[in-house]
């Protein structure tokens, strides 16, 4: 198959762009693969992406970022989408001209304003699936409106879990659009595995405020207290930096908390440790913990919606813990600490059961949901399994209401100023 990957900017970094190369790069062992950057903001990606994959960027912010174009809002891209003031009448154009004059079998949107664009400017020929790396519930009802209007177009949505799916086919009306869950995935780590021995908690993701490092912070001042040469590492960066490193120091664990700053690739730093931790008020996903289980590191994580309670087994793998709760993941920290048969038993495991976010069984799942969606657009019928994404429109008019509320409460601001 010809397949392209739509994302939007393949030189930064994060978990989305991370899961897109993975992706690319499996697929690339028996397909022909491309990914087009609506922006580009570095002469090379931060990632390595691999050279059987072409990447293809459409708006060069280093010598277009004062162009008028692109000092005019967009008109495609939804407003409403968290992205949107980095989109342009300049990115408009671009990424519908690209899109148009595809010759793919298959292109995959990344992020739901990229995926409206595919369901306005594919070709008709070309099966357009659309990825969700967030949540439906994370979207605001202003975007969740858009999408209703877009979505219809697709051939697929595939969120990455089996939680987001349910809520997908519960809450959007959906017919002929298959819905099915495809996770990210993660390849192998090219270095042998943690081995239980080090004495350090690692930690991932950027510096901000929904990841609550700050609660991690905390929690691990009773492991300090208790065993005081374990370390914890922070990597990352984002605006919470300097609010965390203010914690570290009233809470005078300077010797051993540390913010390690953004490292890529992470399989190193996660093999030096013997615990992964993440304690996100919301997680879509995982990827963090995802990568820790892959490098042999158990994860005590939070038991936030969607992502980590689909890839821990509590108490076999990892540990889960209410979100929040300082004491409760102090505890399981705690108990990890304290065991080291228990905390290598648990690693291993974490390794085993991690193989099944491996590129090999990600990439079987994907060929498959394509192969499907080509065979019925070529027989001109429905997508199996759309039957299921069928819902009330209930929640649609709930979401009207909800963005008349916000008119009002926004009118009455105004006027007060």
């Amino acid at each position: 198959m010809r397949i392209s990957f739509l994302i939007h900017n393949a030189y930064a970094i994060g978990g989305t762009i991370t899961t897109t190369f993975n992706l690319a790069r499996a697929l690339a062992d028996r397909h022909d693969v491309e990914i087009i950057s609506a922006l580009r903001n570095r002469e090379r990606p931060s990632l390595a992406l691999d050279p059987r994959v072409r990447l293809r960027p459409l708006v060069d912010l280093r010598h277009e970022k004062d162009d008028p174009r692109h000092l005019t809002p967009a008109k495609i891209f939804p407003s409403a989408e968290y992205r949107y003031q980095e989109y342009s009448a300049l990115t408009d154009e671009r990424i519908g001209r690209a899109l148009a004059s595809l010759d793919s079998d298959v292109v995959v949107g990344t992020r739901p304003g990229l995926n409206v664009h595919l369901a306005l400017h594919a070709p008709a020929r070309t099966v357009r699936v659309g990825q969700e790396h967030l949540t439906l519930d994370h979207h605001s009802p202003r975007l969740r409106k858009a999408l209703r209007r877009a979505y219809p177009r697709l051939d697929a949505i595939t969120p990455v879990t089996e939680a987001d799916t349910a809520v997908y086919r519960r809450k959007m009306r959906l017919p002929g659009v298959r819905v099915q869950a495809l996770p990210n995935s993660v390849p192998a780590p090219a270095l042998a595995p943690a081995d239980g021995h080090g004495r350090i908690v690692v930690a991932a993701g950027r510096l901000a405020t929904m990841k609550r490092f700050d609660l991690l912070i905390e929690a691990f001042a009773a492991v300090a207290a208790a065993y005081p040469d374990w370390q914890l590492r922070i990597y990352g960066r984002g605006e919470e930096r300097e609010r965390l490193r203010a914690l570290i120091d009233r809470l005078g664990l300077y010797n051993n908390v540390f913010l390690m700053g953004a490292v890529t690739p992470m399989e190193g730093e996660w093999v030096k440790g013997s615990i992964g931790a993440v304690t996100s008020d919301y997680e879509p996903f995982g990827m963090t913990i995802v990568e820790a289980m892959r490098c042999g590191l158990p994860v005590v994580s939070t038991d936030c919606a969607y992502g980590p309670g689909e890839i821990i087994t509590d108490g076999e793998d990892g540990r889960l813990v209410p979100v929040g709760d300082r004491d409760a993941l102090a505890g399981a920290l705690l108990d990890l600490v304290g065991d080291d048969e228990l905390r290598r038993r648990m690693g291993r495991t974490a390794l085993e059961n991690s193989r099944r976010y491996g590129p090999a069984p990600v990439v079987a799942q994907a060929e498959k949901l394509f192969e499907e969606l080509l065979a019925a657009r070529s027989e001109g019928r429905a997508p199996a399994g759309t039957g299921r994404a069928l819902a009330s429109s209930g929640f649609a008019a709930r979401d009207t209401m909800l963005i008349a509320a916000g008119s009002v409460v926004r009118a009455a601001r105004k006027a007060r100023r």
